[in-house]
């Protein structure tokens, strides 16, 4: 665990929570100056993050509720830009704009990345900028696939502040329809191998009879 994520997460409450269940003194160690601060994406994070088709987004608004929404697109369309930017093509959806009115009130965003057939995910901590208009036609070719079908309205660019890697315990293991494409490929190889033997071998019963 990076120093950088556990400086924001483990508040104050969050700190006494972890001595009253016992767990405090493990987790003591991540506050440490000598432990790496974890704000630079590193080749691992970045194929990471441009492997996925998709991500949690968490804002907050200004009466203090929090705001989840999932964010999808073709595979990698949350690009990364540098060590310390990550950013994606905003896409049209139901118009609601709940989190775009969240972070123009303020910016600081949490995602997570989920690799469900590896049971793997990484917590991301930042704060966005909103870019619009013809600022944003300059960033948008840059994140937007002009294959794939969604409307692209603004860019969302993302300065990390911290991320993490976490547990994989209770992580449920889910294929997609083309994550599951090659079993079935086999699968269907297999069967159709045996279709075959069993002709072949009813015939030969026949013949013999």
């Amino acid at each position: 665990m990076p120093r950088a994520f556990a400086e924001i997460a483990f508040t104050p409450r969050v700190r006494a929570a972890q001595a009253r269940l016992g767990s405090a003194a493990g987790y003591e160690k991540f506050l440490s100056p000598d432990v790496n601060g974890g704000t630079d994406l590193g080749p691992a994070e970045a194929a990471f993050i441009e492997a996925r088709d998709g991500f949690y987004q968490a804002s907050v608004s200004e009466t203090g509720w929090p705001y989840v929404q999932f964010r999808g697109g073709p595979k990698g369309f949350l690009r990364v830009i540098d060590a310390r930017t990550i950013g994606y093509a905003d896409y049209r959806g139901n118009r609601q704009y709940v989190s775009l009115g969240n972070l123009a009130g303020d910016g600081r965003i949490s995602l997570i990345l989920m690799d469900y057939p590896n049971r793997r995910r990484i917590k991301i901590w930042g704060r966005s900028r909103v870019v619009e208009g013809e600022a944003a036609a300059e960033i948008l070719p840059a994140l937007h696939d002009p294959d794939y079908v969604g409307r692209p309205e603004r860019a969302i660019l993302i300065t990390v502040e911290a991320f993490d890697w976490n547990c994989p315990a209770h992580i449920p293991q889910r294929l997609t329809e083309a994550e599951l494409e090659p079993y079935l490929a086999r699968l269907r190889a297999q069967i159709s191998d045996l279709t075959t033997e069993n002709a072949r071998l009813s015939d030969l019963l026949g013949a013999a009879s």
